[in-house]
């Protein structure tokens, strides 16, 4: 049983020799996948990037990332900031008139309805303000 199950790879350093590294590493079932970086891309250097002569552009450009129109962004912010406390207003008003109509209060119930009513308005209104925002 001294010997082994599989046969012994006829590259592989015997056993007096010290172990060299891979030339390849494989990874791939495709051998010309497994070739080292510099021959499967002659074109990439070690100084491409930062040196290389080809790339005049390194980015998206002067001003990007910078807002472009504050004005219109602080007017949407606000519109948003108004349209999210009437939101919240409505969904503490519904809680209000279903407490109010399963008690039996139906006059109150109603009320709270036309409040609901009067800031799905509201919402309505700040989204016909500025056409050219949507």
């Amino acid at each position: 049983m001294s010997e082994s199950a599989f046969p012994r790879d006829p590259e592989a350093p015997g056993p007096t020799e010290p172990p060299r590294p891979p030339a390849y590493t494989p990874g791939s079932a495709q051998p010309r996948l497994n070739r080292p970086l510099h021959e499967r891309y002659p074109q990439i250097r070690p100084t491409s990037g930062y040196g290389d002569p080809r790339i005049r552009h390194t980015g998206p450009g002067p001003g990007a990332g910078a807002e472009q129109e504050p004005e219109r962004s602080s007017k949407l912010n606000a519109r948003l900031a108004l349209a999210l406390s009437v939101v919240v207003g409505q969904l503490w008003g519904l809680t209000i008139v279903v407490n109010e109509w399963m008690s039996g209060d139906t006059g109150t119930a109603w009320w709270g309805a036309g409040f609901l009513v009067l800031s799905f308005l509201v919402v309505l209104g700040l989204w016909l303000l500025d056409p050219k925002d949507r």
